[in-house]
């Protein structure tokens, strides 16, 4: 063995690293236990476990093992040092990312990832909503890692130093160490590509399959991806015009006017009348299982009285998870891109179809009103390159001196921002008007002024409560609106950006992504409901044809007030890389790099699985196919 002992700072840093990673899955599976065992060979997320370990522990052993053999014995008190600092900082990773994965289980139902990156950015909000909703995770966390930084740094020069050895001896040696270690990375010998993220998916439960990963390997990977924006091929190839004329069967249009913007269309009104203005009310994290008169919980007293007044959409379905994928949807009515939102990507920050594009064009007053700070997630930079010409937000609110009800660590509470949008409505006169107001207080921690509700829940500062703060903070807003001249002539639409913990036990919880809509107009009849299927998507297409104005538009999305009844309804869902696309009761599952499946779903949570239906699952890769190559290429404009 003395052959191998330069190599014992690799090998014990193995051995730290798989005791970290098996020990952190170990309490995972302990703590959702119930759920896994579930699962059929629910022990795999072992097996797979040590796979994904062993891969992600390869890839950092490649630099020290190149070293420790190519080095001479001159450079080994700097290559020790090097050393040690190296294998703490990579397990220091491990370890933290693992003690923060059961917080981000919690709220996401699965491994950190992607959006894990992404609120790295907006250290405020974040830091905040850690605070005051994961406190004593945080100071755990803390005693954790200062006492296994106190013990890496005491025994690591013992633990990960190199000792000399002879130069041909480890020279000979390393073709044998570096063919285990490009085993390891690539888990395979026998493929052309090497074991990826999607070689974890053994069950039809997304967060089961997600414990057979490790939490530093969920979010290198996400960052890696970071690099492929907008690229979508590793969910399949298509095409581009193959994928556009499949797309198109699902609308309800039949004249196209442009080769060059493919879903471009004349977009007429419904029928002769005024223009209306019209203002999207984008809420927060409000899912139907929420929602009284969509038979959820006894939450929404004034969206239910409200319902009364318009028309209700019962069996619609959010896009994805975040406030961004909902703003795309309701804005833009872009398919969306498993990538990521178009609101956070670069090709969209200019230049990119907006219903601000076509009302900004008929010489309508375009706002977005929030009463957060609008550079979150992108907001500030999007709207601003995309037609909203006026943006009010937290800054605003602080700067005009007046008293409001409640400010939080997500800013201005709703019914400041009911306030807000109100007094600016009014302050146009005659003036025609396009606006998004966007909520914020049902966002953990849940904050929001006392005195105003009775609380669902004895604590406080739940999700319940601070639905049933959101509702009445609608029904505020509706009270002063209904006051003002621009009430009578104003088509208002109430609708979430997605639900609150999206989770379930499928690879795609479609319960979870069950939305309310309630659109209150002059050319609406009252106590009304759309009953079909619909996507998000469809809502803008709609909002657009009831507004009165013509316009063209390259929104795939379909009107869903004149849509044939005999229609199959369709909605499409992303649930972090999942691709789900539904026709009626039929859903295709895409997977990166993995065959797509098909199952027959009842009541949006039993999944069966069916045979294949091989068009269905191209019409679902086309969709994905177009939203790519238009974002690629810029083809989402009005000209």
């Amino acid at each position: 063995m003395n052959a191998l002992k330069h190599l014992k700072p690799l090998f014990n840093f193995y051995c730290i690293g798989l005791i970290i990673t098996t020990l952190s899955r170990i309490v995972l599976f302990l703590i959702f236990r119930e759920r896994v065992v579930e699962v059929d060979e629910y022990w795999r997320i072992f097996t797979i476990g040590f796979r994904f370990d062993i891969i992600m522990l390869s890839y950092l052993a490649v630099l020290p093992a190149f070293l420790i053999t190519f080095l001479p014995d001159t450079f080994l008190k700097k290559l020790n040092g090097f050393l040690n600092i190296y294998f703490i900082l990579f397990l220091f990773l491990f370890f933290f990312m693992e003690l923060s994965t059961l917080n981000f289980i919690n709220e996401y139902d699965t491994r950190p990832n992607r959006l894990f990156l992404d609120y790295l950015i907006y250290p405020k909000e974040v830091l905040g909503t850690l605070v005051k909703s994961y406190l004593p995770s945080m100071i755990i966390t803390f005693i954790l890692v200062v006492v296994a930084l106190y013990f890496a740094f005491k025994f690591g020069k013992k633990v990960f130093c190199t000792v000399s050895s002879n130069y041909k001896t480890k020279l000979l040696i390393f073709p044998l160490v570096a063919f285990f270690i490009f085993w390891g990375a690539r888990s395979s010998l026998t493929t052309i590509r090497p074991v990826n993220a999607s070689n974890a998916i053994f069950s039809s439960d997304q967060m089961t399959n997600s414990l057979g990963l490790n939490s530093l390997y969920t979010v290198a990977f996400a960052a890696y991806s970071l690099q492929r924006e907008g690229k979508v091929d590793k969910y399949g190839k298509m095409d581009e015009f193959e994928a556009y004329n499949r797309v198109k069967k699902y609308m309800d249009v039949t004249d196209f006017i442009d080769d060059e913007i493919p879903f471009l269309h004349l977009q007429q009104p419904d029928s002769t009348s005024p223009k209306y203005n019209v203002v999207v009310f984008l809420q927060e994290s409000l899912g139907a299982e929420y929602v009284g008169c969509l038979g959820g919980l006894p939450l929404t007293p004034e969206l239910d009285k409200l319902s009364k007044e318009g028309l209700l959409f019962t069996n619609l379905y959010s896009s994805g998870t975040r406030s961004v994928r909902g703003i795309e949807s309701v804005i833009t009515g872009f398919l969306p891109n498993p990538s990521e939102s178009v609101v956070k990507l670069s090709n969209a920050q200019q230049g990119f179809f907006t219903l601000a594009d076509a009302f900004g064009k008929q010489n309508y007053d375009i706002s977005f009103i929030y009463g957060g700070l609008s550079n979150f997630d992108n907001m500030a930079s999007f709207f601003n390159g995309n037609g909203f010409n006026n943006i009010i937000d937290e800054t605003d609110f602080d700067a005009d001196g007046k008293k409001y009800a409640f400010k939080g660590v997500w800013g201005y509470s709703d019914e400041d921002l009911a306030v807000k949008a109100n007094e600016y409505f009014s302050s146009l006169g005659d003036k025609p008007f396009f606006s998004l107001m966007f909520s914020t207080s049902n966002h953990e921690p849940f904050e929001f002024p006392d005195g105003r509700i009775k609380l669902h829940d004895n604590k406080k500062n739940t999700v319940n409560n601070a639905i049933k703060y959101a509702d009445f903070s609608i029904g505020k807003f509706f009270e002063l609106a209904k006051k003002e001249k621009y009430f009578n002539n104003t088509i208002f639409i109430v609708i979430a950006d997605h639900n609150t913990r999206t989770y379930g036990k499928s690879l795609v919880p479609i319960h979870k992504f069950h939305i309310p809509a309630l659109i209150i107009a002059p050319n609406i009849q009252k106590g009304t409901t759309y009953d079909n299927l619909a996507s998000q998507i469809d809502i803008p297409t709609t909002l657009l044809a009831l507004s009165g104005i013509t316009t063209n538009s390259p929104m795939p999305g379909r009107n869903l007030l004149t849509l044939p009844k005999n229609t199959k309804g369709r909605t499409i869902m992303l649930f972090h890389e999942t691709y789900a696309f539904k026709v009626e009761d039929d859903v295709i599952i895409m997977n990166p790099n993995a065959e797509p499946l098909q199952f027959k779903v009842e009541k949006d949570s039993i999944f069966t699985p069916v045979k294949l239906n091989t068009e269905l699952a191209k019409d679902a890769l086309a969709h994905i196919v177009a939203s790519s190559t238009m974002y690629q290429k810029r083809k989402y404009k009005l000209k």
